[in-house]
């Protein structure tokens, strides 16, 4: 097998960096998540041997605000003058489980049922991702019971921490294998064995979940459970799975740009519609809606959950509120109460 001394680490990733941009979990200043690796940030701690990163890689493919096309008015026409697809190429390097789940659910939502958007695939088509399998879940952690095999990030090569002995350097795809051959100098052939995965701490069972939600829509559980929660959408800017936007348009005289940036489905302008109406006018209706799409919506569309199992919106959450007690709690509910 491959491994990966971890005194190499860093020339792997100046090696790599020649060709692409490349993205690291550390922690700078006060927070943690994937920063570039530039010379302003290689003095920054790397946090390989971290759980996880306050912020997940999800920006690097769907930023945060993103200038999509200028334009120019002449009249009562509009024309398109450029188009900001970012095709260039990127490596983000030591991805959990859990984030590398939340990468795919971006793909079927931006690249799958007919539509893709062109913005997003520019970005996907030329990124490298290389996980970082976990062994020890955290006290928040329950990805394996949202489906996700920890210690198997969906990844084109997988890093197994050997201690010791350094990393376990496994491709998985023909894009791994391709990075594989271009960093070869700094990986020895070794045999060695990954450490044994530890348990969960956190326990909770999602079975029947999504196809129980089906009956609860008028539930008076969403009342009971929303009432500490503020709406301040802290959960939905921290997830690294949800994917809420709008669009707006900036102005000069006749020329301009059109952009996007995340949006939240816990706030009431988000659902607004143009002539006054809000089919979900209340922090309640918002609450349900979230859940719902975690826990039931996408899991109909796509076959899985939109919950990772991560745990930030449990660790930010201002009001103490947990999707693990979310999913507890309509586990243990009679369903047609309040139909």
């Amino acid at each position: 097998m491959k491994i990966l001394a971890k005194d190499k680490v860093a020339e792997l990733l100046e090696k790599i960096a020649q060709q692409a941009e490349v993205y690291v979990p550390m922690a700078i200043e006060q927070g943690s998540g994937f920063y570039p690796w530039t010379e302003d940030n290689k003095n920054q701690p790397l946090l390989l041997d971290a759980l996880n990163v306050y912020n997940s890689p999800k920006y690097i493919l769907f930023p945060q605000t993103e200038r999509m096309y200028d334009l120019k008015q002449q009249g009562q026409d509009l024309s398109i003058d450029q188009t900001h697809e970012d095709s260039s190429p990127r490596v983000i390097f030591g991805v959990r489980a859990c984030d590398a789940r939340a990468l795919r659910s971006l793909d079927d939502v931006f690249l799958t049922r007919g539509f893709e958007d062109s913005f997003y695939k520019a970005r996907r088509d030329n990124v490298t991702v290389i996980g970082n399998a976990c062994y020890a879940p955290g006290a928040n952690c329950f990805c394996e019971a949202m489906g996700v095999d920890l210690t198997e990030p969906e990844a084109d090569v997988i890093l197994r921490d050997a201690g010791n002995d350094g990393y376990i350097w496994e491709s998985k795809t023909e894009t791994g294998d391709k990075l594989t051959r271009a960093v070869a100098e700094f990986l020895n052939d070794k045999e060695t064995k990954a450490p044994e995965a530890k348990s969960f701490q956190t326990q909770v069972d999602y079975d029947g979940v999504a196809e129980k939600l089906k009956g609860m829509f008028e539930h008076p559980l969403w009342e009971k459970m929303a009432e500490p929660c503020v709406n301040c959408g802290a959960c939905t800017y921290i997830c690294p799975s949800c994917h809420c936007f709008d669009i707006q348009v900036k102005m000069w005289g006749d020329s301009g740009y059109r952009f996007r940036c995340w949006d939240s489905c816990m706030y009431a302008e988000y659902s607004a519609e143009a002539g006054g109406g809000n089919p979900r006018p209340s922090g309640v209706e918002r609450f349900r809606n979230r859940f719902l799409h975690k826990l039931e919506f996408f899991s109909e569309r796509y076959g899985y959950s939109l919950c990772t199992g991560c745990g930030r919106c449990t660790i930010v959450c201002p009001a103490g509120v947990r999707i693990t007690d979310i999913i507890k709690a309509i586990k243990e509910v009679d369903s047609s109460v309040g139909l």
